[in-house]
């Protein structure tokens, strides 16, 4: 026979106030609330006014010294010293404890359906439920106690997880930062194709591996080729001409950029035009001087000079120049000039030649220098429109991306919560259907057959120790008559176990038990019953009007009652008609004699 659970802790402390009203099954009574927290009472103490309060509250309210006693203050019925609240003042009060435990409860939490009494809800029920919502330590999200393992270990983004390659801890967000630093990630060999290389080994094995590619050593120059190692030095002698000539173009091309961009060359060559320039207009004036001198009148041996000059005249000899006036100062106005050879004024004429070449020059490559200099500009303000642009065009993108990411972010949690809420459905609809099949099977005569099916794999559970017992669905004498169901134990119980199959009988708390007579007392036969309708097992018993199990159920269900010793399990075992296509039939029949 089934024995009854044990009694929540009897010590009157507790650390926890009241229970929540919302837990009460029914109609709330004053004095069965706190006159501190105002919940239903948990370890009720009585203080010498009479106001109840639970052990915590009253604990909690007199620890920093006696107190006035709210309740008192509130119906005007304080007095002292009757109402002052300290230390040893008041006694716990068992008898409205006992009375507070055997209220019927039920859970709070949603989708729950646990029923009992508060005193099977504090020992079974309280802080256990599979339904309660708590806060994950970690992310805070709030989820179902029963989900907690499952959100722990595959959605909270704040879990923690081992490297299966280095076995170092990280958080689930991380895990791609993570890969790429990890020293033990395996790589792959680009050029042999080996694999699970660990990161940390796998600058050393392209160090040696013959087969990885590397780039050209004129890479630098413009060889854009890529050859394996091994092969490197016949790439070098197949390509040597090309790579010389590569090599050539980049130096030529240095030389230039570095003779038209050094900024101290473009200065020196812009003082040395200033410098010529000045030169020009200085030889300019001594050419227009002696022109003048040279077209004056004829001075004392001027004919013979003139004779003596006489030929063909060239372009640079047909007027001979005269030194200039400062070249004889002292002679005195008789005194005649001696005319300068024909050959100064052609040294004159060429160095003015020479140096207009030279400004002619200058010039010209200052110009293109200018038009260089523009086109780098030009070049650079193109480049900068390009900057500007992709800046714009990755912004752009930034945000794009921080709105997918925040559409998947809301999309995520928007699938979660269906799932939940689908597994919230698939709960209320796996209860409707158990509960459809129990009406399905319900009687209302006192009669009852219960049909147990793949009774070897129910036996093997039994044995196994994974389900020893089954009860069977709910039958009533009337409608509105006891409410009863049977409990079976496959291989046994108490001093039939291993031996016996054990069959009890349960009284059940219904909804018109205020209405029926208590205890118990129909007579009860149960019979397994013979397939061949030649001989059932048949036992049946009258109840003991003193044992609780036939009082009116203030729980659930009452203790079971009835025979652990009901039929040999010999008899199953051997060949027998009880057994039928793997199933047996169980038959109750309750006496409605005086109902």
């Amino acid at each position: 026979m089934a024995t009854q659970e044990p009694s929540p802790p009897s010590s009157m402390e507790s650390n926890k106030p009241g229970f929540p009203k919302k837990i009460l099954g029914n109609k709330l009574e004053d004095k069965h609330l706190c006159n501190c927290c105002h919940n239903i009472l948990r370890r009720p103490f009585q203080a010498q006014c009479g106001h109840r309060f639970c052990s915590y509250c009253f604990n909690r309210t007199v620890s920093n010294g006696p107190q006035k006693c709210n309740a008192c203050i509130k119906e005007d019925i304080f007095e002292d010293p009757t109402s002052i609240l300290k230390q040893g003042c008041a006694f716990p009060d068992n008898a409205v404890r006992r009375e507070v435990e055997n209220l019927t409860a039920v859970c709070i939490n949603e989708s729950c359906s646990w029923k009992g009494s508060i005193k099977e809800y504090e020992l079974n029920h309280e802080g256990k439920c599979e339904f309660m919502i708590i806060p994950c330590p970690s992310c805070k999200e709030r989820i179902r106690f029963n989900e907690q393992e499952r959100h722990n270990e595959r959605e909270c983004p704040e879990r923690t997880l081992n490297c299966k390659y280095c076995k170092e801890p990280f958080h689930f967000k991380n895990i791609k930062a993570h890969d790429e630093i990890c020293p033990k990630y395996p790589m792959i060999c680009e050029g042999c194709a080996k694999k699970k290389i660990p990161r940390e080994k796998y600058v050393d094995h392209i160090k040696f591996c013959s087969k990885f590619r590397t780039p050209c050593r004129f890479h630098v120059v413009g060889c854009d080729m890529s050859v394996e190692k091994e092969k490197i030095h016949d790439h070098e002698r197949a390509f040597a001409y090309e790579h010389l000539n590569l090599l050539l173009h980049y130096i030529m091309g240095m030389k230039v950029s570095m003779e038209g961009l050094q900024p101290q060359g473009l200065e020196l060559a812009g003082h040395k035009l200033v410098e010529l320039q000045q030169s020009l207009r200085e030889l300019e004036a001594r050419v227009s001087q002696l022109s003048t001198t040279s077209s004056g009148p004829p001075v004392q041996g001027a004919a013979a000079s003139s004779s003596s000059s006489s030929g063909p005249p060239g372009p640079t000899t047909s007027a001979p120049l005269p030194p200039p006036p400062t070249l004889a100062p002292t002679l005195s106005v008789s005194t005649s000039f001696t005319p300068l050879p024909s050959s100064v004024g052609a040294a004159l004429e060429l160095q003015l030649h020479s140096e207009k070449t030279k400004v002619v020059e200058l010039g010209r490559r200052c110009t293109e220098l200018e038009v260089k200099a523009g086109t780098f500009e030009n070049v650079v303000c193109v480049l900068n429109r390009e900057v500007e642009r992709f800046a714009t065009t990755m912004e752009a993108s930034n945000r794009q991306h921080k709105l997918d990411q925040d559409k998947i972010e809301a999309l995520s949690n928007k699938v979660r919560q269906l799932e939940r809420t689908v597994g919230l459905k698939d709960l209320t609809v796996a209860e409707m259907e158990g509960r459809l099949r129990e009406m399905s099977a319900t009687t209302f005569d006192g009669v009852f057959v219960w049909r147990i099916s793949d009774f070897a794999k129910k036996r093997q559970d039994a044995i196994a120790g994974r389900a020893p017992a089954m009860f069977s669905p709910a039958f009533y004498t009337s409608k509105y008559g006891y409410k009863m169901c049977l409990r079976i134990y496959l291989n046994g119980d108490g001093t039939g176990r291993g031996s016996h199959l054990s069959l009890f009988f349960v009284v059940m708390r219904g909804l018109s038990d205020a209405l029926l007579k208590w205890p118990f007392n129909q007579k009860v036969t149960l019979m397994l019953l013979d397939q061949s309708n030649r001989e059932h097992i048949i036992d049946a018993f009258r109840p003991d009007v003193t044992s609780s199990s036939f009082q009116r159920p203030v729980s659930e269900m009452n203790i079971a009652s009835g025979c652990p010793l009901f039929c040999p399990l010999s008899k199953l075992d051997a060949k027998n008609s009880y057994i039928r296509d793997d199933t047996i039939f169980i038959k109750a029949i309750v006496d409605l004699t005086g109902l």
